[in-house]
């Protein structure tokens, strides 16, 4: 018969410090076998040359060689979760799952059904909170309802946090619980249909150098002023709680608050997870869109005659970055100077981004539009004239991705600041019956 085992299912929790999941399975009464799943269910929809793909293969490979020094090592499987469970429970004897929850719509399917699946063979399926500080029913009103306002859900973020919630599970210090048994070798990233693509990824720990002065050079996308942290978060690479302990040791508070924009935005998915494709204020589904396809590819390709949202977009199409002031510029011009759906700008930059998150991308797209919680007021449309003169007076962002600026040949204006805006005004006031 084969020996028991438990079995800690890693997904945006790639690391082996301060993991909630592994911490909780170390501690249970089995060897614990740690897996990852390439999900084909995912992986399908993305290019073969996708780096975030090659992001996690390469933390999946520095996992595993830091498991195979304690004579252990990863279980990578590449296909339908679903088919691959069916099988694992006839290959081990497996007791218990753990894993850690997301937040996602698809996450919560695939794991409602898996702990069904669990169930029906007798198996355990633990989750816990890892990703973010408070989750779900943690931070909420008076009566019971979650906040669909940041400030005072911010407000009561911070007066919750204590030193209990940043305390770090000390996963490490269990590791001799793995499971020793004999382990197939890594699949190569061509056997799951994919190629190297490394564009550049910012490492793991640059976010602490960003720290101190964040609150003053934040919005300036000349400078390397951002912490560049948002990929390690989507894929766990950095724990939650140590960047906040970090942030906090550096009284960034402003940096804070933004992990807690990052965390009311996955709230609001979950408590509203039809927001994941349409307007969180309905009103909004009224208003008639153009959707200038050659436009759109304009916007696309930084081809719009209009310099920083040109050279966002061209940093993004490069790098897979784009630095935040910049995305809620483009996101603006693209749904209120050229009319065009936010769905199509949100799906654009899902392909794009590195640091991609379903939550906050819909979350800073509808606030863009205007349509989201919380969102800039229909009637404020940024002048991407005066945000340039603000925000990189001296064109070195500009001059950076877009070298062609102020000669002949850069695109003339796709579209004139005061017409779109006098455009967008009347389809919101037809909408919205204002």
């Amino acid at each position: 018969m084969k020996d028991p085992i438990n079995i800690c299912w890693l997904r945006r929790d790639l690391r082996l410090k301060d993991q909630a999941a592994l911490y909780h399975a170390l501690k249970g009464e089995y060897p614990v076998l740690a897996l990852f799943i390439f999900d084909s269910n995912i992986l399908d929809e993305l290019k073969e040359d996708d780096p975030r793909v090659t992001f996690i293969y390469h933390e999946i490979t520095r996992v595993d060689s830091e498991l195979k020094k304690r004579g252990s090592g990863m279980l990578v499987c590449h296909g339908k979760p679903e088919e691959i469970w069916t099988t694992l429970v006839k290959d081990y004897n497996i007791q218990q799952v753990f894993a850690n929850r997301d937040y996602e719509p698809y996450a919560r399917e695939r794991d409602d059904s898996l702990a069904e699946f669990l169930s029906s063979e007798k198996i355990g399926f633990n989750l816990f909170k890892d990703q973010v500080i408070f989750e779900t029913d943690e931070i909420v009103k008076p009566d019971g309802k979650p906040y669909t306002v940041f400030t005072p859900y911010w407000r009561k973020w911070k007066q919750k946090l204590d030193d209990f919630f940043v305390k770090a599970y000390p996963s490490e210090s269990y590791l001799k619980n793995l499971y020793k048994g004999k382990l197939p070798q890594l699949p190569a990233l061509a056997d799951i249909g994919f190629k190297t693509s490394d564009p550049g990824f910012p490492s793991r720990t640059a976010y602490t150098d960003k720290l101190a002065d964040y609150a003053k050079t934040r919005d300036f996308p000349a400078v390397e002023g951002t912490s560049r942290i948002g990929i390690h978060l989507r894929f766990g690479t950095v724990s939650i709680r140590e960047a906040v302990r970090n942030a906090l040791g550096a009284g960034a508070d402003v940096w804070i608050s933004e992990l807690a924009w990052r965390e009311f935005y996955m709230m609001i998915l979950w408590h509203y997870p039809k927001t994941a494709t349409y307007n969180f204020k309905p009103a909004y589904d009224k208003v008639e869109w153009r959707n200038n396809r050659k436009e759109f590819e304009a916007w696309c390709k930084g081809e719009t005659g209009y310099p920083l949202v040109d050279a966002g977009m061209r940093q993004m199409n490069k790098t897979g970055f784009m630095h935040n002031r910049v995305r809620m510029v483009t996101a603006s011009f693209l749904t209120k100077h050229l009319l065009i759906d936010w769905r199509w700008g949100e799906a654009y930059f899902a392909e794009k981004l590195l640091d991609y998150e379903l939550a906050s991308n819909i979350g800073g797209w509808q606030w863009a539009f205007g349509s989201g919680n919380d969102a800039a007021p229909y009637f404020r449309v940024f002048n991407p004239e005066l945000q340039l003169k603000r925000f990189d007076p001296k064109l070195e962002y500009v001059k950076r991705w877009v070298p062609e600026y102020g000669t002949e040949k850069y695109a003339p204006p796709i579209v004139e600041h005061t017409f779109a805006r006098d455009r967008v005004l009347k389809a919101f006031k037809k909408a919205l019956g204002s």
